[in-house]
């Protein structure tokens, strides 16, 4: 009588044999993940080139605000003389009514005219003292700002340009390279293995963890060198000031939103075998990475689309810092967002361990968003 040999079955998700727990199995794959990366070459530079542009960003506009400035003046005569002698460009205007209007158009930086008293000048511009002007003249007159509380429009263009280019690009490059290390572990077979030795689960969240470690540490490196380098350029404090709160809660609306886009971006590369399908797998989670840049971005000067979108999980890590940087959010907008924000991405997580766990084991060909959700009820029942 022969005995047949009892069916082989594929590793199950679950905890190793040894015990491991799901903490420190998390630990252990996130510490993983960072020692491949930190000694990523690609990695090191990416992360240098981040700096230096951040860095750029912050001097290169403080070095041409402090160059030549074109002033109005009402008169001629000693003014106008000190003004050209500081390398300024001077512009007769008629009386005060005429350069006041120069400067709210933006024909001009400043204008200089007359004082209330006999004798005396001021010094008109639009949101803030204009210091080169203020040099240049013998004495230093009163500056009277047309309209403080404006935002400078190349900083309402650069600042939501630069939150959503730094969220955008850390979502997609880490988000990639997620995606393909999944897919090589799948490819290479190594992932049977990895989950004989630990829970599937703990193989997603160490991902996400360590790839969102080094995210988080590129960003708060970007945040130190574009405060330093605005300092080193004697930038203004106001403007400081002002961006404090947008970075400081850009953060934790970042940490939480890359949890989210990580955990898409681990069940688009389980659901692959080949690192070549990886890009016809990604369009959902480049479409709601790429929706919300563009949207940021075009709509930033609209109050009502960027309120809207301060609210949608996917937009919220950039729409919520520059509402708070341009003055219009409430105080407890914040942190209504960010609990909306936590709550879609813990959801995304569970529906992603799910999908993660059925597929991952699957190396017949790509799997759908069906079949790896029905093969975790069949692995489970």
């Amino acid at each position: 009588m022969t005995t047949l040999a009892p069916p082989r079955s594929q590793p199950q998700a679950g905890p190793a044999a040894t015990g491991t727990s799901l903490w420190a199995a998390t630990k252990l794959v996130a510490g993983r993940e960072i020692a491949v990366k930190i000694r990523d070459k690609a990695f090191v530079i990416g992360t240098i080139l981040f700096l230096v542009i951040a860095a750029a960003s912050t001097v290169l506009p403080a070095i041409f605000a402090n160059g030549s400035s074109t002033v109005a003046v009402v008169g001629t005569g000693d003014v106008g003389a000190a003004l050209d002698r500081a390398g300024m460009e001077v512009v007769a205007a008629t009386d005060v009514a005429q350069a006041e209007q120069l400067v709210r158009n933006g024909d001009v930086d400043a204008a200089v005219v007359p004082g209330d008293d006999l004798g005396e000048i001021r010094v008109l511009a639009m949101d803030r003292t204009p210091d080169s002007v203020v040099r240049a003249l013998s004495s230093s007159p009163p500056v009277q700002l047309l309209d403080p509380d404006a935002v400078d429009q190349v900083l309402a263009f650069l600042v939501p340009m630069s939150f959503s280019m730094v969220f955008f690009f850390l979502s997609i490059s880490f988000g990639v390279q997620i995606a393909q290390s999944v897919t090589e572990e799948k490819q290479t077979r190594i992932v049977e293995i990895l989950v004989a030795a630990v829970p599937v689960r703990a193989l997603l969240a160490g991902k996400v963890l360590g790839n969102g470690a080094l995210a988080l540490g590129q960003v708060v490196l970007i945040a130190l060198v574009a405060v330093v380098s605005m300092q080193a350029v004697g930038g203004d404090t106001a403007l400081l000031a002002q961006l404090g709160p947008a970075i400081a809660w850009f953060i934790p609306f970042f940490v939480v939103g890359f949890v989210l886009m990580a955990s898409l971006w681990a069940v688009t590369g389980a659901l692959v075998t080949r690192q070549e399908d990886i890009s016809g797998a990604s369009g959902p989670a480049q479409l709601v990475i790429m929706a919300p840049f563009f949207l940021v971005i075009f709509l930033n000067g609209n109050p009502t689309a960027m309120t809207l979108l301060s609210y949608i999980p996917f937009s919220a890590p950039t729409a919520m810092p520059l509402r708070l940087f341009f003055g219009d959010a409430a105080t407890w907008e914040p942190i209504v967002a960010l609990l909306v924000l936590l709550g879609a991405a813990a959801l995304c997580l569970v529906l992603a361990a799910r999908l993660y766990e059925g597929s991952l084991l699957r190396t017949n060909g790509k799997t759908s968003l069906r079949a790896a959700w029905q093969e975790r009820e069949t692995r489970v029942s």
